[in-house]
């Protein structure tokens, strides 16, 4: 085993770095097994990407991890359906379950739990499919939508069994009625009734498009529930099954922790969105309000040069607060995460620090505060060493790069080429705030 986490932590660091690679591997090896994860997959996921489903799972499993996985079979129980000659269908998003419709469907979902085995056992994991005996349901509504249940209770004994067992437990999204019939439980609700049962440290929701989509068809990185969840919600481009998803999240996590997130992503992407701060897919929190200080109180500015000097392991000079032209300070709830903004040249406003604390490094605060900064000032510029850490992330944010002297200077919202140049001739010549060496 030790020399299996050593060739999976070298894997691992290629993702992003061998510190976050083993702070990740640390923080989840320190939560109660059965309570890692819960990983849902769709009926799609297992269609089109089962090898990279199986293999991602397997990574898990050798590193000693074991996530509860529950899947669905939508697609293939609609072919299925539509092979028999059976009319598909649904009552405010819900499938109609008759007894021919559940006599098609049934087996084609336990097919699908075994594809899903046997692909992690060619891979020499040992996995156990649970298709019955999680999901204790009645009857949702009998007349209108047949054998469809109401989950009423969850019974965890089968996936501590196996998990204690050293097998990777997979479910169906079928549960039984008290006389043991049958019953067809959607696979949203049943990953969230699931979820409040286990109260996972990790919830993630593998799709076909690796996260949450924006009005440009890219995937959105980060979604704070508390400041985005409204609006995202009055958005046109907003529509269907990401209205949905959204809706369905947000009152899952408002019955879980504070500290509690959804990541969704694609399944050749989970190790990346489990093991690295930039993640790979959209992490949803119920997040936290960010606080703006137009005129910042001595009190803000010393809190905020604290979390900088702890984040980056280095101390400001006295003269840093006390330089700044007419700052404006964003601010988180947890005061693990902030922006300092100023006057910059030709108007447009400079970021002369964004700081986000190591212990909420991948909690997604980051870019929950990078949403607000950009809200706020749609055109801005700022720079980064060459070494800096994230300078990846930064480079995703920008519009331009350009890189001089051990900097690169990122700009947005600026199209003037002139401009553009001024702006990084400034932001060359700025003090970086720094104690330096020996003073």
């Amino acid at each position: 085993m030790p020399e299996i986490r050593r060739i999976v932590l070298e894997l691992l660091a290629q993702l992003g770095s061998s510190r976050e690679a083993r702070q990740y591997l640390k923080e989840f090896s320190e939560v109660d097994e059965t309570r890692f994860a819960v990983v849902k997959v769709g009926g799609g996921i297992i269609e089109a990407q089962l090898d990279a489903l199986a293999s991602a799972l397997a990574f898990l499993h050798r590193l000693g991890l074991r996530p509860v996985v529950l899947h669905g079979a939508g697609p293939q129980v609609d072919r299925a359906l539509d092979e028999a000659g059976i009319e598909t269908r649904r009552v405010d998003g819900l499938r109609v379950t008759d007894d021919a419709v559940m006599e098609v469907a049934r087996p084609v979902i336990y097919q699908q739990n075994m594809r899903l085995i046997e692909a992690l056992e060619e891979r020499g994991i040992r996995a156990r499919g649970i298709q019955h005996g999680v999901f204790r349901c009645d009857f949702l509504d009998r007349e209108k939508l047949g054998l469809v249940g109401e989950i009423k209770s969850v019974d965890l004994s089968g996936l501590k069994s196996a998990v204690d067992s050293g097998a990777l437990p997979v479910l169906t999204c079928l549960g039984e009625s008290a006389s043991g019939q049958v019953l067809n439980v959607n696979a949203d609700i049943a990953a969230r009734e699931l979820v409040w049962a286990i109260q996972p440290h990790k919830i993630i929701f593998l799709t076909p498009t690796g996260g949450l989509l924006d009005r440009d068809g890219r995937v959105l990185s980060a979604i704070s529930l508390d400041n985005d969840y409204e609006a995202l919600m009055r958005e046109p481009w907003v529509h269907s099954g990401m209205r949905l998803k959204l809706r369905q999240i947000n009152e899952l996590l408002s019955h879980l922790d504070r500290s509690a997130s959804v990541s969704i992503t694609s399944a050749d992407q989970l190790t990346r969105e489990l093991f690295t701060y930039r993640g790979a897919g959209t992490l949803v929190r119920r997040g936290e309000e960010v606080h703006v200080h137009e005129q910042p109180a001595p009190s803000v500015m010393e809190e905020v040069a604290a979390r900088v000097e702890q984040s980056f392991g280095r101390s400001l000079g006295d003269e840093w607060p006390h330089s700044l032209d007419d700052p404006l300070v964003l601010l988180s709830e947890s005061k693990r995460a902030a922006a300092v903004v100023v006057k910059g040249a030709d108007g447009v406003p400079y970021l002369d620090k964004f700081v986000v604390t190591p212990d909420a490094q991948g909690e997604g605060l980051g870019a929950a505060l990078w949403q607000v900064l950009r809200a706020r000032f749609p055109a801005m510029y700022w720079r980064a060493r060459t070494s800096n850490p994230v300078l990846s992330w930064y480079f995703q944010q920008a519009r331009t790069t350009d890189r001089r002297d051990g900097w690169v200077v990122f700009t947005v919202g600026i199209d003037d080429p002139q401009q553009r140049a001024g702006l990084v001739d400034d932001a060359l010549e700025r003090d970086s705030g720094w104690q330096e060496p020996g003073s």
